[in-house]
């Protein structure tokens, strides 16, 4: 915070050349309104820029991991910031209590409860999305169609857009490796037939999503579909070798 307010400078040395730095706080792309205090909001690189009640600001959250909450709001103009680390996740505490930190230093008291207000925006971001993929998987089919064997979903699978990923044996279910290097691994659980669960989201550690397989007349699955990557519809591998 104190490199940023001092424009590049740290004890007394140029770290980062005050252009370069100022290229970040361009806004670049609109957010829309902030959801709480209703300033207008932008997204430059890497940093929230606002324009709301107290004038300029930049900011940004983070985290989201393993009940981490981190938050950073500065006001360059009154050389300004407050960064809060709270384990508060998936709470609004981060964004309340800076919104209430620069209600008492630029109007000298707090004008709302401002937790309680971005408590309800992290229940809507998280909450129903939660709850809808539990309802997805809530009940198996009954009976439960039998997983074919490890060697037919075992394999090296690509698309252009994901690159690599390997699926092997392991445990009572299956590993998916999401390269360069398999640097992301998840467990997969068999749910019914060719289809099984994992749950990739350490930010919501509880929110099963699917992996599923097509498995040829050769018994060896020609495609498997990640759906947590398959958002825009590009999650869709084809099996490239054993």
């Amino acid at each position: 915070m104190r490199l940023v307010l001092g424009n590049g400078v740290y004890a007394s040395k140029t770290l980062i050349a005050p252009d370069a730095l100022d290229q970040t706080h361009v806004p670049l792309m609109t957010r829309g309104k902030n959801p709480v205090s209703g300033g207008e909001s932008f997204y430059g690189l890497g940093w929230n820029v606002e324009f709301g009640r107290h004038g300029l600001s930049w900011g940004h959250a983070g985290a989201f991991s393993v009940g981490a909450r981190t938050l950073v709001t500065i006001f360059p103009e009154q050389k300004l910031g407050i960064v809060i680390l709270t384990n508060a996740f998936p709470t609004g505490v981060p964004e309340g209590l800076s919104d209430s930190f620069a209600d008492l230093v630029f109007d000298g008291a707090v004008k709302k409860d401002w937790i309680a207000a971005w408590d309800g925006i992290y229940v809507s971001l998280f909450g129903p999305a939660v709850e809808a993929a539990k309802a997805a998987y809530a009940k198996p089919p009954s009976p439960v169609r039998p997983a074919a064997p490890i060697s037919a979903y075992a394999g090296r699978y690509a698309n252009d857009f994901i690159a690599d990923a390997a699926v092997s044996g392991g445990g009572d279910g299956l590993i998916l490796k999401v390269r360069p290097a398999g640097a992301r691994s998840y467990s997969l659980t068999h749910y019914d037939g060719d289809l099984f669960l994992t749950y990739p989201d350490a930010e919501t550690p509880d929110r099963p999503t699917g992996v599923s397989f097509v498995v040829g007349p050769d018994g060896k699955a020609s495609t498997m579909t990640i759906d947590f990557l398959d958002e825009n519809h590009l999650g869709t591998l084809l099996r490239t070798g054993d």
